[in-house]
């Protein structure tokens, strides 16, 4: 009897105390409503192969769908609670737009898909940045157009392989593995098990300004206090370095002395802390004042947007006038605020290397603009593109010669070894720097710019003039109108 108790409390001390941690108990919730979401028989939405121009789109729902099905199954009477709820279940990676980064759920026509129980939450995933190099790095090897790395994930992707740079050759090779592997499934589950790979790493590398449902999370709250505890890796690749925490936070053995290495590691890390740059938190906030002040009058929420609102209405002239290359006054005055938003700005850009042209240093300007094409190239195309910039700017004899530091040169020429998107990073970056520094200053306070900008204030200043005018017209035309039916109906 008394062994019988033991190895009942024995079993009972071997329970993952994950399963009654707050977290796990929302994710079985969840998983309740989506299975019965995904179960036709009892009643859960159609899942359908939806056709379109060219191709299918295999196993998804209507946005639409889910709100009916929650607001009938759930006893929800009011459709914005339903969309609220879908929302939550979509932040956590349970549901998933197929077109876009944004885990949100829309009550239209938009198509969304159901995530794989191997990718659910309540597996515990904490994938390391390892994991996530492996995929980016594989999205780059499959070109396709719904593959295509967005802005955020290629500056991800560059960072990571600054960080992995001695280990990237086997990121790359565990990248090229998977890829073989995904080319001999068949098309149609290749395209759906994509679609929920990207969902699972917009959950836990989310798109910035996205809701990140895995930074507060209780169970890293609890895991601090068993700091050796094996993380569990997507890809089965262990993060050597990233994910260790800092030497003044490892906890040691009670009855173990610090050694000297440890000493040295804690003094490092100090060091290291005090080399970091502070601000205090009154100019921090001064200098979010200062920029919400600034780009006040361009946010169409916040100030009134010439013709109309195209995000409250179906008029969208604006947009076309945001991308003409006739820029408004406005779009002028914004080139003023810094480099990047004159870059960002097509017209911008045109005037700055037409101002660069006058000062025979355009070649800074077009290899900035080289790189970054170079970025967004197709993974064949990279190494050619990669040593046609060299001949063109950086070669002995280069036409177009550009002035480089010794360091970023050296740094380039040992990258090209090996050309990839991000082989010029270093050069480029110097190459703005300098254009910043130098360059866009003086076209602040060129004729080019000055003029630019007067012009259009004396356009916008004539167009509001002539809208006044037009507005006093109608309004005399109405009274003398109103003046004269009264005229006629005394008279009779």
């Amino acid at each position: 009897m008394a062994e019988g108790s033991k190895d009942q409390a024995a079993v009972v001390g071997t329970t993952d105390p994950e399963e009654d941690s707050p977290n796990m108990i929302v994710y079985r919730k969840i998983e309740d409503i989506v299975t019965r979401i995904q179960d036709e028989k009892a009643g859960g939405v159609a899942i359908r192969t939806v056709k379109s121009f060219l191709s299918k789109i295999p196993s998804v729902v209507s946005g639409a769908d889910i709100v009916q099905w929650l607001m009938k199954n759930l006893s929800i009477e009011d459709p914005a609670e339903a969309i609220h709820l879908g929302s939550l279940v979509a932040a956590h990676g349970y549901i998933f737009p197929i077109s876009d980064h944004v885990l949100t759920l829309k009550d239209d026509g938009t198509l969304y898909r159901f995530q794989s129980p191997y990718f659910w939450p309540s597996n515990c995933w904490e994938p390391e940045n390892t994991d996530y190099a492996i995929y980016l790095c594989k999205r780059t090897m499959q070109n396709k157009a719904r593959l295509e790395l967005a802005d955020y994930e290629a500056e991800n992707l560059a960072r990571l392989q600054r960080a992995f740079a001695r280990k990237w050759e086997f990121i790359f090779m565990q990248a090229e593995a998977q890829v073989k592997i995904d080319r001999k499934k068949d098309k149609a589950e290749r395209k759906i098990l994509d679609s929920q790979e990207r969902a699972f790493w917009d959950v836990h590398r989310p798109v910035p300004g996205c809701v990140n449902t895995t930074e507060m999370d209780i169970r890293k709250c609890r895991r601090e206090k068993n700091p050796h505890r094996v993380k569990k890796s997507v890809y089965g690749v262990p993060d050597d370095g990233q994910s260790q925490p800092s030497p003044i936070h490892i906890s040691s053995q009670p009855m173990r002395k610090p050694t000297k290495e440890d000493v040295q590691k804690e003094i490092t890390f100090l060091n290291t802390q005090l080399d970091r740059h502070c601000m205090k938190v009154s100019k921090v906030a001064d200098s979010l004042m200062t920029y919400t002040e600034q780009f006040m009058e361009y946010d169409p929420f916040v100030s009134a947007t010439e013709p109309s609102n195209p995000w409250i209405s179906d008029d969208t002239s604006f947009w076309d006038l945001e991308a003409s290359r006739d820029p408004s006054q406005q779009r002028v005055k914004k080139w003023g605020f810094s480099l990047e938003e004159a870059l960002k700005d097509p017209a911008g850009r045109d005037q700055f290397l037409k101002f660069l042209e006058s000062e025979f240093s355009s070649e800074n300007l077009r290899f900035w603009l080289a790189v970054q094409d170079l970025k967004r190239r197709p993974l064949q195309d990279v190494a050619s593109r990669a040593q046609e910039i060299w001949q063109e700017f950086l070669a002995e004899g280069a036409p177009s010669s550009i002035n480089l530091d010794s360091h970023s040169y050296e740094r380039t020429s040992q990258n090209l070894k090996d050309p990839g998107r991000y082989s010029y990073e270093d050069a480029q970056e110097h190459i703005f720097k300098l254009m910043k520094s130098d360059s866009y200053a003086r076209f602040l306070r060129s004729n080019i710019y000055q003029d630019l900008l007067l012009a259009r204030k004396k356009a916008d200043t004539e167009q509001g003039r002539r809208t006044s005018l037009e507005k006093f017209t109608r309004s005399v035309g109405k009274s003398l109108t109103g003046k004269r039916l009264t005229g006629l109906m005394q008279s009779s």
